[in-house]
């Protein structure tokens, strides 16, 4: 083992003289010395953010599309060939009871269709008795289309998708008019308050943990400084590259619940050094040199997993990423400068404005004799063996629901029964059968000098396939170098026969029917979706691959050691599974589904574990750093690794337990959510942080180094040459006011 070279280099500092604080302590008292510059800083940077937000900010978009696929080349045929049917779109589905036949009802269809044209981004409007509309066998049910000008459905504007709904709502005579589509949904879903409701259950959370609203405040008031100079700087972002509109409630989850946590732990190491008697300004500089440091690797572990998602390929994935990172820098940044800033103000008033709770103590020393987290540790350290079974064996469970999930994008089928988006797709499919909700679109390049007949054989043998319902006639393009095939499957979007079918039909039937020189596409909204979902499924290995090799190189240089580095890998892809059973779980609609608002089996979009595995291992990457910081920090001092280990544990248990009750908070206001993949990723980190927090960092881990003993910390000696200093633990001995008396490094107290 290499722990005593790094035993002579502790001597010989401790033996050179005052200790010269590192570049975040120096940052720390240059702020707590100009505070109010500080501030202002920070007040100019909000306001110039807001700024350039209003000037330059531009509109939130996205592609789902996966970048190549035949899909995706369907889409461009569309939008290059067929003006206005490669766009976004929204089904106009009539009912009546007695029929749509009569003229009368033809006649308010008309007039509705009018009136629905002039909207603005309605390109045009397909009469559902025309030769693009259809009605059902029965003459109950008849079905259009709306046109939309935007390519996505994110770039419809809200009110006019929701102008739409007011014309459909009025209509009367019995004729039923039902809009569907991915613009309708999101005009219907509406907006929760999630970070106002995040944000009010931390502060309530920080109130209870610290006992003082002062103390209570210093992370709420850090974190919000934060949070809005980085909400006003992605609108600015999504005018520089394709940024999905829930990206923004993603940087907000992160935003709010990273911030709190980094402060949070700042908060309660200033609160140590100030009980061991030194002045606010050198607390401050001693809590930023020591606890600053994991807040900055435990930052940096969750910008390294977001970057991971770049290997994904995907320009949404891309955006979503770098929002998620400009929050990430912002909260580091705040945590730096802002918060030192406002210890300058308060620090002297940590403890007013308490509650009537009981007082603890709080020393840099380790935990209090006889404390509950003293008693949890030891009970760990004598049934290490049992804890480490418990644990892996609980979270193996946990995460058994995930072997069944159901990959795919949710429809219409899965909204609330009360919308119109959810009307129209119930009748739909009864009134064309359950495929017409996901028409596969074939669009058709002829080569030049290509016969005009030359869909003939194809439309033939699309209509003889098994699982056809039906086919269209061709359409021609508008300068007739392609052509336009609707075809009905007999199974809905969501169904494996509908994927299989795509599959038969762009390696079976196409190959084989279509003419030499024509180029068949299968795309539209379902094939799209099973493009999507396939594509990124091949490319989750280099997520995770990518993701866990850089963060245990990071974590090597941080602590120095090889069986931290590797546990932490394990552990966190352990956490991760579990949470992945519990949203698999939710979205089979049972009990578990309707507590949140799952009514029905519903399908699991595939970016949505990719999303949640970047956050998920960055954030359980940051307790781990919090935990074994400290544990590092008391094993320099004293080379006892069971005693390390018991007060590194008891020493941040609490400030663990604290930091992550608020971010399950702050995820869990974000469940109620109507937008089903922000639900979904709240249900997931919510799940994940309070199963790493608690079974894997308070249990497992512990347990597990117990096991290992002294191999912990063993690094091979030609490594620790190599390996550059950080010191994630910092230097607390060098701000100790004075040694800690013999009683507090008894085996009763841990030191």
């Amino acid at each position: 083992m290499s722990e005593g070279p790094r035993d002579d280099r502790r001597a010989t500092a401790a033996e050179s003289g005052p200790h010269r604080p590192g570049p975040l302590g120096r940052i720390a008292g240059w702020c707590f010395r100009n505070r109010g510059r500080t501030v202002l800083l920070w007040l100019l940077a909000a306001v110039v953010a807001f700024g350039l937000s209003a000037g330059l900010g531009g509109k939130y978009s996205a592609d789902y599309t996966a970048p190549g696929s035949d899909s995706k080349q369907a889409q461009q045929l569309l939008a290059r060939d067929f003006p206005g049917l490669g766009g976004e779109a929204v089904s106009l589905v009539l009912q009546s009871d007695a029929g749509l036949t009569d003229g009368a009802t033809r006649e308010k269809v008309r007039g509705l269709i009018a009136r629905m044209s002039e909207v603005p981004h309605v390109g045009g409007v397909d009469d559902p008795f025309g030769p693009r509309g259809k009605v059902s066998p029965d003459g109950r049910t008849a079905l259009g289309q709306i046109h939309l000008d935007v390519a996505n459905a994110p770039d419809m504007p809200k009110a006019d998708t929701q102008r739409l709904l007011d014309l459909a709502r009025a209509a009367d005579g019995g004729l039923r008019v039902h809009l569907g589509g991915m613009a309708v949904q999101q005009a219907e879903q509406g907006a929760i308050g999630s970070e106002g409701i995040g944000i009010a259950a931390a502060a309530v959370i920080l109130v209870v943990t610290f006992g003082s609203v002062v103390a209570a405040g210093l992370p709420m008031l850090t974190a919000l400084g934060g949070l809005a100079v980085s909400s006003a700087l992605l609108p600015v972002l999504a005018a520089i590259m394709p940024v999905p509109d829930w990206s923004t409630s993603l940087a907000a989850m992160l935003g709010i619940g990273v911030g709190i946590d980094y402060a949070l732990l700042l908060v309660t190491r200033f609160r140590e050094w100030r009980a061991e008697g030194l002045e606010p300004e050198a607390a401050a500089v001693a809590a930023l040199d020591t606890a600053g440091r994991a807040v900055v690797v435990a930052g940096m572990t969750v910008v390294v997993s977001m970057l991971g998602l770049f290997a994904m390929g995907l320009s949404f994935m891309r955006g979503a990423a770098v929002a998620a990172i400009l929050s990430v820098f912002v909260v580091i940044a705040a945590s730096a400068t802002l918060f030192p800033a406002l210890l300058g103000y308060l620090g002297r008033h940590i403890e007013r404005l308490r509650l009537p709770l009981p007082r603890r103590r709080a020393s840099s020393a380790g935990p209090a004799v006889g404390s509950g987290w003293l008693r949890w540790s030891r009970l760990v350290e004598r049934h290490r063996v049992l804890g480490a079974v418990t644990g892996v064996v609980v979270l193996l469970a946990l995460a058994a629901p995930f072997l069944g999930v159901r990959f795919g994008f949710p429809d219409a089928g899965n909204d609330p029964a009360d919308r119109s988006n959810r009307m129209a797709y119930d009748a739909v499919a009864a009134g064309f059968g359950p495929g017409s909700n996901g028409p596969l679109v074939l669009v058709a390049e002829l080569a030049p000098g290509a016969p005009a007949d030359a869909a003939t054989s194809l439309t033939a043998a699309l209509r003889a396939a098994p699982g056809v319902t039906a086919v269209s006639p061709p359409v021609p393009g508008t300068d007739g170098r392609s052509l336009l095939l609707t075809v009905v499957p007999d199974s809905g979007p969501q169904s494996g026969a509908t994927k299989d079918l795509v599959r038969d039909l762009r390696d079976r039937v196409i190959p084989a029917a279509a003419a030499p020189g024509v180029q068949v596409h299968v795309g539209g909204a379902t094939a799209s979706a099973i493009d999507s979902t396939d594509n990124i499924s091949r490319r989750i290995p280099l997520l995770v691959g990518g993701v866990v090799t850089v963060s245990m190189l990071l974590l090597l240089v941080a602590f120095r050691s090889v069986a931290v580095a590797l546990k932490a890998a394990v552990m966190n892809l352990l956490s991760v599974g579990a949470a992945y059973g519990v949203v698999a779980l939710v979205l089979e609609g049972g009990t578990a589904g309707q507590l949140i608002g799952i009514d029905n089996p519903t399908p699991l979009p595939a970016f949505v574990p990719v999303l949640t595995f970047a956050v998920l291992f960055g954030l359980s990457m940051d307790y781990e750093v919090f935990l074994v910081s400290r544990m590092r920090e008391a094993w320099l001092r004293s080379n006892d690794n069971a005693e390390s280990i018991v007060s590194g544990l008891a020493g941040t248990a609490r400030v663990i337990t604290a930091a992550a009750a608020i971010m399950v908070a702050v995820f869990a206001a974000f469940v109620p959510a109507p937008d089903l993949p922000i639900k979904v990723i709240g249900v997931g980190m919510g799940s994940a942080i309070l199963i790493d927090a608690t079974l894997v960092r308070l249990l497992l881990v512990p347990a597990v180094m117990h096991l290992l003993g002294r191999g912990n910390w063993w690094l091979p000696g030609w490594l620790d040459r190599r390996l550059p200093q950080l010191h994630v633990e910092g230097h607390s001995e060098s701000y100790q006011p004075q040694a800690a008396p013999a009683e507090l490094r008894s085996p009763a107290v841990v030191g």
